[in-house]
């Protein structure tokens, strides 16, 4: 039986908590790691690249390359936020977790989600700007626009966050401690209280709606008045040079929101799908964004190219 770590009260206590890696596949664990090891590479040096791009090269000082490099910057922390546990438990069978530490991940795991999302809304509120309204663009998204909006994303994170999380320290877990997946997740863990856990539902659903919710409509209704002001531009070669430059966001939204949908479709629908699926689907909705971001804007974004062929041009002359 599990010890508890800490006591707020003596019929509730902080446990230990186990992880799960692959239920069915643990002797292929290490074969698996060998795939999410890559994924991990990818993700976290194709975001760094696109930082190191962004901020040494002058001609990516505009609002749309600053956007960019929060987005990279959300992924680096989202793959930081997983990498431990879930290596951890692929190479070494390392499956505890204590209560703090759960709640620790928990908070950057979804407070990393919540700012992608955030990011996402903000990118579309800049091809919207850039496409009807051009001349303007500088002056609406001046430095110091993107700089409080970088700080709104953080904030907005922050306050829905913190009381999501506190309201577990209230509820006692009595039962089973193990968890079904290879990181702390709010309803996963929530699942395991023998308390009534009706107002931390209630907050859940709360912060999913006014998060994710509620950024994926307006990113819905900025493409609308996009397409709008695409329409009233009479050349056609302009037109495609508009919708070309909303091409890698739309991108980026679709890889953000179909594992989410689907993590979600797999875990109300898929009972009878092997045990394995909704943990594989679950690690990769977590990985999909930061492997696909960069790669995605390295290869839509002809700056972004040159940027790094640049830097790339400019090692070989120093080597």
């Amino acid at each position: 039986m599990l010890h508890s770590q800490s006591y707020i009260h003596p019929s509730i206590f902080f446990p230990t908590f186990l992880l799960t890696g692959v239920p069915g596949l643990e002797w292929a664990h290490a074969w698996i790691s060998i795939p999410f090891c890559c994924l991990y590479l990818t993700a976290l040096s194709g975001n760094t690249l696109i930082l190191f791009v962004v901020l040494t090269e002058p001609s990516l000082h505009e609002p749309m390359y600053y956007f960019l490099s929060m987005l990279s910057t959300t992924d680096i922390g989202l793959c930081i936020s997983t990498l431990v546990t879930v290596l951890g438990i692929f190479w070494v069978n390392a499956r505890e977790i204590s209560f703090n530490a759960c709640l620790s991940q928990m908070f950057f795991i979804h407070l990393f989600t919540f700012m992608e999302s955030s990011v996402l809304l903000a990118m579309a509120f800049d091809r919207f700007v850039a496409i009807s309204n051009p001349l303007r663009y500088a002056t609406i998204l001046t430095h110091a626009r993107i700089a409080q909006i970088g700080l709104a994303v953080i904030t907005r994170g922050t306050v829905i966050l913190t009381p999501l999380v506190l309201l577990l320290t209230r509820l006692s877990f009595c039962r089973n401690h193990k968890l079904h997946h290879s990181y702390c997740f709010h309803p996963d863990v929530m699942k395991l209280s023998c308390s009534d856990t009706k107002i931390n539902s209630a907050f859940g659903l709360t912060a999913i709606i006014s998060t994710a919710g509620v950024d994926s409509i307006f990113i819905l209704v900025s493409y609308v008045l996009i397409i709008r002001s695409v329409l009233n531009i009479a050349s056609p070669e302009e037109r495609k040079k508009a919708f070309s430059t909303c091409i890698s966001h739309i991108t980026a939204v679709a890889i953000f929101y179909i594992p989410l949908i689907s993590l979600s479709f797999v875990h109300r629908f898929g009972k009878h799908a092997p045990p394995f699926v909704p943990t594989l689907i679950a690690n990769l909705y977590l990985l999909i964004p930061p492997v696909m971001n960069p790669i995605i804007y390295s290869v839509k974004t002809k700056q972004i190219q040159k940027a790094m062929l640049k830097l790339l041009c400019s090692k070989r002359i120093h080597i």
